[in-house]
């Protein structure tokens, strides 16, 4: 990937980024993404275009309202620089001049809207334990259709998104009548057939695997710390957007790496 190609990735993710935090914002609230536009959370002042920069208007303001003086959450420079790395790395991994390779233009594509989706969906279930249709179903129908004209192909796109529903469905209910509480909410299933969607089935089971270890991990690192139970609910969506980038970029290489063990 050439510097420009880096540059432009990263403005782009900046952009992306300032509105995935709107996006945080309203749609766990049933608010619209669209209208009105930005205003400040304390005082609902519109907010002017020469204070919506990225990130840079949230530093040169000091992470208040040019109005009301009020805090702006550092959430907001912070998803958006998140955003912009993501999709910085995602062309790196991809390899190539991205931005002026026509072949590349799906698998970019894809990566993008992938990456984009699971930073709204980690920062959404953190800070309110919902994964909200809008963006789960969103991503389902993207990713279907990513895959139908890309490498993937449809019905690799179907099969993955099958599975991961199926997959993390049956892990859903197989704890709840053992257990008699829900492991996890309808949310992850959703939120998995949609990795699937991108991914493709081999993939499913890379964030599977992936982010049950990482939620077991933080589990028994909370309750050695004394900060929750074996039973304290997490949010498992975060694990499950981690475990995702790490697939998207590097799943292959962890695909094949298994494979070459076990059959060696």
């Amino acid at each position: 990937m050439t510097p420009q190609d880096g540059a432009v990735l990263g403005v782009f993710g900046l952009m992306v980024g300032s509105f995935l935090n709107v996006c945080i914002s309203r749609l766990p609230a049933g608010q619209s993404v669209l209208a009105p536009s930005s205003r400040c959370p304390s005082c609902a002042t519109p907010i002017a275009w020469r204070d919506n920069v990225p990130v840079l208007s949230w530093l040169w303001l000091g992470g208040q309202c040019r109005n009301c003086r009020g805090t702006i959450s550092r959430r907001y420079p912070l998803v958006e620089l998140a955003t912009a790395a993501v999709f910085i790395s995602q062309g790196v991994v991809l390899g190539g001049s991205p931005l002026s390779d026509p072949t590349l233009a799906v698998p970019l594509a894809s990566r993008l809207v992938l990456s984009a989706l699971l930073v709204a969906l980690l920062v959404t279930d953190l800070e309110t334990f919902r994964l909200p249709n809008p963006l789960t179903f969103f991503g389902i129908a993207a990713g279907l259709c990513l895959s139908a004209i890309g490498p993937l192909g449809l019905w690799g796109g179907l099969l993955g998104a099958s599975i991961g529903a199926a997959a993390l469905f049956a892990i859903r209910e197989i704890w709840k009548r053992a257990r008699g509480v829900e492991a996890m909410g309808l949310g992850d299933v959703k939120m998995l057939a949609m990795i699937g969607a991108f991914l493709g089935w081999p993939h499913v089971w890379v964030v599977l695997l992936l982010s049950s270890v990482l939620g077991a991990s933080i589990g028994i690192g909370l309750t050695v710390m004394g900060r929750g139970t074996m039973q304290t609910k997490l949010p498992f969506g975060i694990f499950l957007s981690l475990a995702a980038l790490v697939a998207s970029l590097w799943g292959q290489v962890l695909i094949d790496w298994y494979l070459g063990t076990v059959l060696t």
